[in-house]
């Protein structure tokens, strides 16, 4: 097991020629030999297009390196991605693979940006994904730095026992779709102390269609994390054609974002058994260009299409949380039967309005239909503390809602609940917003 100094190889590292000749070279010779270390040093800044990974290679970045991605689509390949290409790429049967160092790797996104809005940017076709690693075993990433994705920063479709540990990802939040973790039909993952700022989704959980064969998206831990999105910082969802399952969220801290933690079927297949714990979640509204509207927590269950069957959303359970939102909790199915086994545990929110941003409206996109003549999906709705619709056996247990000292118009009930079965209520705390405009529980 020895060291492959990309130097040594032919890289230059001036951040004008491109190395990806060069770098490919360690890479496959390092494999070769049995495996060790690729070194960019520090010092370097190395201009690559799409790298291969191959099985018992170590990427190592030196703290004052960095690997640019290349702003030139025909320096990427194609090699398994269908529809995009990406920095770092890897097939099936690769195996025992990390990225290490304190250095950077840039996915480029800047170089994708065709126009600019006020809150969101028009992106260019063909972008890259930073990692598109398929059907992998024993995948590390481990303290290094990503900016700038210009996709998905690190998408991972049907690899087991990978370990993400202390990394920053550092994306823009006005560059759509550049999410943070993609887990993609993927088994036995431990996410731990890392930063995430994104424009869409920090870590998300799907099971996308044409890769059924790699099973479930389950067994997966995320601790210790502080996360930035101006969507959501964690989701289960949308995609889901196999189950999402088996998946713990532990200690962590969401700021500034479109939405917090939350569960999003739109699919036929199922998701359970999930915790969220020990969390502060503070979620603001955004754009309506953006998904979300300031939710903290948000669970749903609805048909993307008029064709899509649903599955269902059973045994869930949030703990231990404490929330400052613009908006409230939001629980909704698309009927009756489709969420079941709901428990909120000790679970505060504060309710306040300090964006200028429009409030008072409901999300739930994508699903069929308009609204409203709004996009599908998003219609004006009063604000609920609590919003439950079309569930079974819900449980608020040592609940609590308050309100800031900016209370708009539309904020009004502390829990409003249509079609609940079983709705349990077990010291639950909360007033109106204006209480001598309406009740502090509306139940139907």
């Amino acid at each position: 097991m020895g060291d492959y100094n990309v130097r040594d190889f032919g890289a230059i590292g001036d951040g004008k020629t491109i190395d990806t000749a060069a770098i490919q070279k360690a890479i496959d010779q390092c494999s070769q030999a049995g495996g060790g270390r690729v070194i960019i040093p520090a010092g370097m800044n190395c201009l690559s297009g799409t790298l291969v990974m191959k099985s018992n290679v170590e990427f190592h970045v030196e703290r004052g390196a960095v690997v640019l991605a290349s702003p030139n689509r025909e320096d990427y390949s194609n090699v398994h991605t269908h529809y995009h290409t990406a920095l770092f790429i890897a097939d099936e049967n690769v195996e025992n693979i990390a990225f290490t160092g304190g250095g950077t790797i840039d996915g480029g996104g800047r170089f994708f940006i065709e126009s600019e809005k006020p809150y969101i940017y028009v992106m260019k076709r063909g972008r890259p994904f930073t990692f598109y690693l398929i059907g992998c075993k024993n995948v590390t990433y481990r303290d290094i730095t990503i900016r700038d994705g210009a996709l998905w920063t690190i998408r991972l479709t049907g690899c087991q026992d990978v370990v993400i540990h202390g990394i920053r990802i550092l994306n823009d939040l006005k560059l759509p779709n550049n999410d943070g973790i993609d887990l993609d039909h993927c088994q036995n993952v431990r996410i731990s102390d890392c930063y995430i700022v994104c424009g869409d989704d920090c870590i998300v959980f799907k099971t996308f269609k044409g890769h059924e064969h790699f099973g479930p998206c389950e067994n997966i831990t995320i601790t210790g994390c502080t996360l930035v999105s101006s969507s959501f910082a964690i989701n289960a969802g949308c995609e889901v054609k196999n189950p999402i399952r088996n998946i713990v969220v532990d200690s962590c801290i969401i700021r500034s974002s479109h939405r917090g933690v939350g569960v999003h079927l739109s699919q036929e297949s199922n998701i359970e058994n999930m915790l969220f714990s020990n969390l502060i979640i503070e979620t603001r509204y955004y754009n309506p260009a953006w998904w979300g509207a300031a939710e903290p927590i948000y669970v749903t269950a609805a048909p993307w299409t008029e064709e899509d069957d649903i599955g269902y959303v059973r045994n869930i359970r949030f703990s231990n949380i404490l929330c400052r939102s613009e908006n409230g909790i939001f629980l909704m199915g698309w009927k009756q039967g489709i969420i079941e086994s709901i428990v909120f545990e000790n679970v505060k929110i504060c309710l306040d309005k300090w964006t200028d941003e429009p409030g008072g409206r409901h999300d739930v996109r994508p699903i069929p239909g308009e609204k409203d003549g709004l996009a599908e999906g998003v219609y004006d709705y009063p604000t609920a503390g609590f919003y439950l619709k079309n569930a079974k056996d819900v449980v608020l247990r040592n609940c609590e809602v308050v309100w800031g000292e900016r209370r708009p118009e539309y904020y009004r009930y502390a829990l409003e609940s249509h079609n609940v079965e079983n709705l349990n209520l077990e010291n639950f705390k909360g007033e109106a917003a204006h209480p001598d405009k309406s009740e502090a529980i509306f139940i139907e």
